[in-house]
């Protein structure tokens, strides 16, 4: 372990030794309108090859340049192009802040694409950047769009249900998705619903969703990381929205606590939102028909940020958030519930005469979820944690270093009730450490993106080396080849078995004790899960507007661990195999696919056509077998389409195929003799209860999925900020009956939802 740390302390001393102060320029781009960074924006020197593109911070560095005199451009889709005259001496490093515009329409011109810039300059392997922009171009059901919703269009994503339903990313479970919201750990950001996420959207500045390959700069996870950002708040004036619908209704209030005076200049500000369903209760009237009861799911979800801005980009953030979900006599259940709190502060640091950027985060969460079930089966899981992390990057020309630390601890504490009323309790204390470098090189044709993460266990005493890559080629201008891999392991593991079609409770739990000792013949010498990630892909741009991204994927997931459903004796029980007395088993896996997207985006029309094709397997110490939610066939398409002279109607469609998930099928029934008077009972004498004879596991599939949704909106002005947005939306439009799952022992077909219009009006000021 001691030679690892020394590896990273010597790179990043060497590192940070060889950065030198050269001619440049930074800064920070600015919303006109509420001061709010601008991210995505093109900044770049006319007649040259040097540019950027803001960081998440609205952040840009262009360095290693020659002194000289220079125009300074400042561009991106959809704003006014900044010019501006500058002069770059030797070794220095000039600093600027803009303010940028939104353009007026106009459809002759030209405007450079952000995105399709970041092609050149980003590898971009198996991540989509998110904005509330693209969130909005969905059809928002319930009149709400959510980034739920938009996750589910994403290339390798599979949805398993609309109530209920978890996301599972090519191949990975949800307990393998590692979702932050300003660098603090969300251990559920979905709801019962399956519709609707815990972030308000118009909170959100960007959500980066990678599907695998991900960089050093994530641990902790084998599958997939969801990194959201929140916006700090208008520091100019009030603003917000009040919004209502037949779902649920929600409020948003920000504005400045310090006006900003100056472009860049110090200031303080706030936001705060505040979101329910109430679909328990209109459901009653308006979608009876679905439920006679009404549908018993109903959420809060409160989210509140404070920032404090120093002239020069430095600030402080301070937040905090209280998410809760509940559903009422749902099937079975008797109620279910949980409840998520936590806050914590996040600083940005930019040093005045450095094109470092220094970023600290600390925070604190709380977790705990409920299910009471009518046979009196309870279970409760809960989990806190702490996280401290803080990240360097320096900008040298067109490559970038970067490095960090993060520390988290977390409690898990579970408990069950089994079906022979025995409670089963475990409370585990967990403290994970990590530390990483990575750069970022461009040369020639070539960006090559190698990184390294040192991941330990202290509570395993277990040190794990996970070293990545990821890199792209650029063949022609409008061709470029792209592959990533690397290594990652986890310790947190689901108190639920993966092998459950349905199941609402998803609790916590960190590195059992209880799992085999051997596995395939070989010793199982820790307690981690681990994967390994091969990702190659080709970008071509068929033309000016139009993007093919083709990614071919394989997940290795070597050593898994789930939930022992073949338990029939008390661990310590002598003279029976492994697999019948522990509470855990030991697995192994794969997930092999293609994803195919292809993207047009420009002024009123929005097209996103997307393909994935998978293949997802398990294997235990008794067989190999597709889980669940092991999709064959997924296919998404998408248009939005703005109409009217002021843009003010738009018009969103979206269709979703999927071929079926696996299911077991039922072979057959006998008598099953319970023996409840011992051993000695007169089993001639007895009456025996049902007893059911399964095929193979999983080795049939449910019918093929279809969903088609429509939405259209009109945009009432009143003012420079001032208008009403009225929204019809139309959810499973063909009414479709698709089935989410079958009760094999009364024959019952559990379908999705069927057919459910809703309207909802939105005021923003």
């Amino acid at each position: 372990m001691k030679k690892y740390i020394l590896l990273i302390i010597t790179v990043l001393l060497i590192a940070s030794a060889a950065i030198s102060q050269t001619a440049g320029v930074k800064g920070f781009i600015y919303e006109e309108s509420t001061g709010e960074p601008a991210i995505f924006i093109n900044v770049y020197l006319e007649g040259t090859t040097k540019g950027a593109s803001t960081d998440l911070n609205g952040y840009f560095v262009i360095n290693k340049v020659d002194p000289g005199n220079y125009q300074l451009i400042v561009t991106a889709l959809g704003y006014d192009t900044i010019r501006e005259a500058i002069v770059l001496n030797a070794n220095d490093l000039i600093s600027k802040s803009y303010s940028i515009s939104q353009g007026s329409i106009d459809l002759k011109t030209v405007h450079v694409s952000a995105e399709r810039q970041s092609f050149k300059t980003d590898t971009k392997i198996s991540v989509s950047k998110v904005t509330p922009k693209e969130i909005a171009k969905i059809p928002s059901i319930g009149g709400q769009a959510d980034l739920a919703q938009y996750l589910q269009i994403i290339p390798g994503v599979v949805f398993t249900g609309d109530q209920g339903g978890q996301l599972y990313i090519r191949g990975g479970s949800p307990i393998q998705n590692k979702v932050l919201l300003d660098g603090m750990v969300i251990y559920n950001p979905f709801h019962s619903i399956g519709l609707f996420s815990v972030f308000e959207t118009d909170i959100m500045r960007n959500a980066d969703i990678y599907t695998g390959g991900f960089g050093a700069e994530y641990g902790g996870r084998i599958s997939s990381i969801m990194d959201i950002t929140t916006r700090d708040g208008n520091k100019k004036r009030i603003s917000g929205k009040i919004s209502a619908s037949t779902f649920g209704a929600d409020i948003l209030l920000e504005g400045p606590i310090v006006k900003q005076k100056e472009t860049g200049g110090s200031s303080s500000s706030f936001i705060l939102s505040a979101k329910n369903s109430y679909l328990d209760k209109t459901s009653q009237s308006l979608y009876s028909y679905v439920n006679e009861e009404g549908l018993p799911f109903t959420y809060l979800d409160l989210y509140g940020k404070a920032s404090l801005n120093w002239g020069g980009g430095s600030k402080v953030n301070v937040f905090g958030f209280s998410f809760n979900d509940q559903v009422k006599n749902y099937k079975s259940l008797s109620n279910f519930q949980w409840n998520s709190f936590g806050g914590g502060s996040n600083f940005i640091i930019v040093p005045s005469s450095s094109s470092a950027l220094i970023e600290i985060n600390a925070s604190y969460s709380n977790y705990e979820i409920q299910l009471d079930e009518d046979k009196g089966l309870d279970r409760k899981s809960s989990i806190n944690d702490f996280n401290i992390g803080a990240n360097f990057t320096y900008f040298m020309g067109s490559n970038e270093l970067r490095y960090g630390i993060e520390i988290l601890g977390f409690t898990t504490d579970y408990s069950f009730t089994n079906a022979n009323n025995r409670n089963i309790k475990e409370r585990q204390n967990t403290t994970e450490l990590g530390a990483y470098v990575k750069y970022k090189w461009m040369t020639g044709k070539w960006i090559i993106e190698p990184s390294f993460r040192l991941q330990l266990y202290p509570s395993l005493s277990t040190v794990s080396p996970e070293p990545r890559l990821a890199m792209k080629y650029k063949a022609t201008d409008r061709i470029r080849i792209k592959m990533a891999a690397g290594m990652y392991t986890q310790n947190l593991i689901a108190a639920t078995s993966d092998r459950d079609v349905v199941n609402l409770f998803y609790g916590f739990l960190s590195g059992p004790e209880s799992i085999p000792e051997e596995f395939e013949g070989k010793s199982v010498k820790d307690k981690l899960q681990k994967a390994q990630h091969a990702i190659l892909g080709v970008e071509y741009d068929l033309s000016n507007r139009l993007t093919l991204n083709v990614e071919a994927y394989y997940k290795n997931f070597s050593q898994l661990t789930n939930l022992n459903k073949n338990k029939i004796y008390n661990s310590d029980t002598q003279g029976v195999p492994e697999e019948q007395k522990l509470d855990f088993i030991v697995e192994k896996g794969n997930a092999k696919g293609v994803d195919f997207s292809l993207k047009y985006d420009y002024d009123r029309i929005f097209i996103w056509a997307v393909y994935s094709l998978g293949y997802v397997e398990r294997t235990d110490a008794n067989m190999t077998y597709h889980p669940h939610f092991d999709r064959r066939h997924n296919i998404n398409f998408l248009t939005s389409m703005k109409l009217g002279s002021a843009y003010d109607w738009e018009i969103s469609f979206r269709y979703n195929f999927g071929s079926g998930f696996p299911f077991s099928p039922l072979a057959g029934n006998y008598e099953q003799i319970i023996f409840e008077g011992g051993v000695n009972e007169d089993y001639t004498q007895t009456n025996g209860e049902m007893g059911y004879v399964y095929g193979d596991y999983n080795s049939h599939r449910l019918p093929n999925y279809h969903r088609v949704d429509a939405s259209i909106k009109k945009t009432f002005e009143f003012g420079d900020y001032t208008k009403l947005e009225a929204n019809f939306s139309i959810t499973n439009i063909l009414n479709r009956e698709n089935v989410f799952y079958v009760n094999i022992y009364d024959h019952e077909v559990i379908n999705q939802l069927p057919i459910m219009p809703s309207f909802g009006l939105t005021f923003r000021f």
